[in-house]
């Protein structure tokens, strides 16, 4: 086994990023305090191709140089808008079509991998403050919870991490699903070799 070179991974150019087709899904980040969180959403956010990411209220926004240190180019790739209130953001995305589901630990939360999201409809997933979650007021207006299930001690994950939890889980749903099989999305998996 040998590391593949930066040639054989065949990365795409920032043009190309952009006109690729998109995992019909957007971000929505609530209230995120850290500017490093933030380019760790747009680097995720990048890898698995999402549609947008829209930040909301005080959570920072491009270009400062903490979101690009994690970033490492990916606010270049990655469309995002800015809305002061989450509230309001939710309103427009489901008026636009979008199911609008928050991860957060509430009260009737579907265990992530008991969600089989109905790819038909566009989706937009809403992520929380760092130490207090989705806003109570956005959690009203959702079409519903996704919980990540945890077994330690700790009762939370990092944002940035939860956001790559739930995009990596998505994307392999979208992949087997009838949407994404049609689609030239659908990712050649096979295991490189020499």
């Amino acid at each position: 086994m040998r590391k593949l070179t930066m040639a054989e991974l065949g990365r795409k150019t920032v043009e190309e990023c952009r006109q690729s087709e998109k995992l019909p899904v957007v971000i929505v980040l609530d209230q995120v305090r850290s500017m490093h969180n933030v380019g760790s959403v747009f680097r995720t956010a990048d890898a698995f191709q999402i549609q947008a990411i829209w930040l909301c209220g005080y959570t920072p926004i491009p270009p400062h140089r903490d979101i690009h240190k994690t970033a490492l180019g990916a606010t270049e790739t990655v469309a995002w808008e800015h809305h002061a209130h989450t509230v309001e953001a939710v309103q427009i995305l489901k008026q636009r079509g979008y199911q609008v589901w928050a991860v957060e630990q509430a009260e009737g939360s579907v265990y992530l991998h008991h969600f089989q999201p109905d790819f038909s409809y566009p989706l937009a997933m809403v992520f929380g403050n760092e130490m207090q979650g989705v806003q109570q007021a956005v959690l009203d207006i959702v079409d519903g919870c996704l919980e990540i299930p945890q077994f330690g001690m700790k009762h939370s994950l990092n944002i940035a991490v939860s956001v790559g939890v739930v995009m990596w889980d998505l994307l392999a749903k979208y992949m087997h699903s009838t949407v994404g099989r049609m689609s030239s999305f659908y990712l050649d998996t096979t295991v490189h070799s020499e």
